[in-house]
């Protein structure tokens, strides 16, 4: 489980994906005052150079961040409007880069710190022995970091101890690699703890879109976690290329249960846009489905 680091994918149009739903999701729950604590399941480093390291050799950048960038450039020397939910998710990222010359790219913990209020608390959970210990340093410079806790522990043990957090709004972010395929099962078994804990708690989980059984069938398995508990979801993909053998990821998901209704329809603006901009081939494609409780 030790082989898998974040940073092979930093920039990927997974990450694009995960990281622009989850912007979103914080910045509604942000609209009441009250406190409100999220968990990142996962944390790695942080945050990652991409012109250097493990980024540098799989160059996932180059189709994902990159390739957006190029295209949110293209868009506004043309007056196209790029749309308000990429937009925000690239302020995210420009934020880390001067001049907008990407670098580097913040993962989870960076774009969750940074959106910190005062009143809000960050967990974070990384079981790498050497990325807790980059997560650590990387931490420590921001000047959120007296409000961020990090924990060199198993998240899905821990999890259920967490929630209800104190004031009882919580977001939790679940994205392990699931290169051990006991991941999905530990997905399915932290939900249902979770859930049965802290029912109105906002839960954002993301996983790869494979052809490993484990993996078709985890969104269908939320659903009925969702059902069980009478939950409200919304379910979405992208998928930049359908190319049978190529081994690099090619489609990503997000399965969230109890969504802001505001969250729908930032994805239908966000995610055709996303296609024309990420798109290896004819057969991109997203999805994006709901159901109310």
């Amino acid at each position: 489980m030790f082989s898998y680091r974040h940073a092979f994918h930093a920039g990927s149009h997974a990450d694009i994906l995960k990281h622009l739903t989850l912007i979103h999701l914080v910045e509604y729950l942000q609209e009441k005052p009250g406190a409100l604590t999220i968990v990142d399941t996962h944390a790695g480093a942080g945050i990652y150079s991409l012109m250097d390291g493990f980024a540098a050799v799989s160059k996932e950048a180059d189709s994902g961040i990159f390739r957006l960038v190029k295209f949110a450039q293209e868009c506004k020397s043309s007056g196209k409007d790029i749309g308000k939910g990429i937009q925000d998710y690239l302020d995210h990222i420009f934020a880390e880069n001067p001049q907008e010359q990407i670098t580097v790219y913040p993962g989870s913990p960076f774009i969750l710190a940074r959106l910190l209020r005062a009143q809000d608390r960050l967990k974070l959970f990384e079981l790498h022995p050497k990325e807790i210990d980059i997560l650590r340093h990387n931490v420590h410079q921001l000047k959120q970091a007296k409000q961020i806790d990090i924990y060199a522990e198993d998240s899905f043990v821990r999890l259920k101890g967490l929630v209800p957090p104190p004031s009882r709004r919580g977001l939790v972010l679940i994205d392990p690699s699931y290169e051990d395929k006991q991941d999905y099962r530990h997905v399915e078994t932290a939900m249902e703890e979770a859930l049965q804990r802290f029912a109105t708690g906002c839960y954002a989980i993301w996983y790869p879109v494979l052809s490993r059984r484990e993996a078709a069938a985890l969104p269908d398995r939320m659903k009925k976690i969702a059902a069980n508990h009478k939950r409200p979801w919304l379910h979405t993909e992208l998928r930049v290329e359908n190319a049978p053998g190529e081994r690099r990821l090619q489609a990503s998901g997000m399965f969230v249960i109890n969504p802001p209704w505001t969250l729908e329809k930032n994805l239908s603006e966000a995610l055709p846009t996303l296609v024309r901009a990420l798109r290896q081939g004819d057969d991109a494609e997203y999805l994006l489905k709901s159901f109310e409780s």
